[in-house]
């Protein structure tokens, strides 16, 4: 059998107590019992909105954020609800298994879902079923997961203000304080500069794209003498400038990779996406 890793779909899933780990991409399934999979369904590269996770025989409806994203290279990203998670998943036909999660650790008042999920994160097998636009994920116990597909939304990397809401190292992520939360934010312009706010301090700078990377100038910055919160997220940011980073957009979301590691997350500022289009 093909070996194949996926990623924080299951994770999400099999936090849920679903897998008793996390699972991503799974094998096409035969219907929504979750029957065994003979070849692999369109799980990669579709945004997956997780809609209930029913475990021992109770049904609970998911978060409106809870989502995950597969890509084809044994890798995701998704949400548990409120805090942002990443994963590997390996997958050998229709046996799926999770590792390697990472999360964001901002405190939520939907602590309760995601409790249920990350109580299960841990390594287990789960079918996985596509029907149309739906996904059920199954585990052995007859715990399941429930997502829907979503239109891939149409948010170019240039003319889009992307505001900022992690900083990580790829192993670990936190979302921003909440004293600087909504006042971190980019706007790649197809003049090839790049203009926004570090959490204090207002940035412009060269920006050169090329396939999969920008390589971003020396920055220009307003001065502002900034403390505590809004000092640290600046000085994390600011390592994104003077040279190389590549980037990645996965539904409305960008990530930023630094030369040494540093990984900024944003989200499309969709509310001005809707306000230009219908200039």
């Amino acid at each position: 059998m093909q070996n194949q890793r996926l990623t924080p779909t299951v994770m999400a899933l099999a936090a849920a107590g679903l897998l008793t780990a996390c699972g991503t991409q799974t094998g096409s399934g035969s219907g929504s019992d979750g029957g065994s999979v003979g070849s692999e369904p369109a799980i990669t590269g579709v945004h997956w909105n997780v809609e209930s996770l029913t475990v021992n025989g109770k049904k609970q409806q998911a978060p409106g954020d809870a989502h995950v994203t597969i890509d084809d290279k044994g890798k995701a990203e998704g949400n548990y609800g409120c805090n942002g998670f990443s994963a590997d998943v390996s997958m050998d036909g229709d046996t799926v298994g999770f590792a390697n999660a990472v999360s964001t650790k901002r405190a939520c008042d939907k602590q309760d879902f995601e409790e249920t999920f990350k109580s299960a994160l841990a390594k287990g097998d789960l079918k996985a079923a596509v029907d149309g636009d739906k996904l059920t994920l199954t585990t052995d116990k007859g715990d399941r997961v429930a997502l829907t597909s979503e239109p891939e939304p149409d948010v170019p990397l240039t003319g889009t203000k992307w505001n900022v809401n992690a900083i990580g190292d790829g192993k670990a992520s936190a979302s921003l304080p909440k004293e600087v939360d909504g006042k971190a934010h980019l706007t790649f312009g197809k003049d090839g500069t790049v203009r926004g706010k570090l959490g204090c301090n207002n940035v412009t700078a060269k920006a050169e794209v090329k396939g999969d990377s920008i390589t971003l100038g020396a920055p220009r910055s307003t001065r502002m003498m900034c403390q505590g919160a809004a000092a640290d997220t600046e000085k994390k940011l600011l390592k994104l400038f003077g040279g190389e980073v590549s980037y990645k957009l996965t539904h409305g979301g960008l990530s930023l990779t630094a030369a040494d590691g540093t990984v900024v997350s944003a989200n499309a500022d969709l509310k001005q996406e809707k306000q230009e289009k219908q200039k």
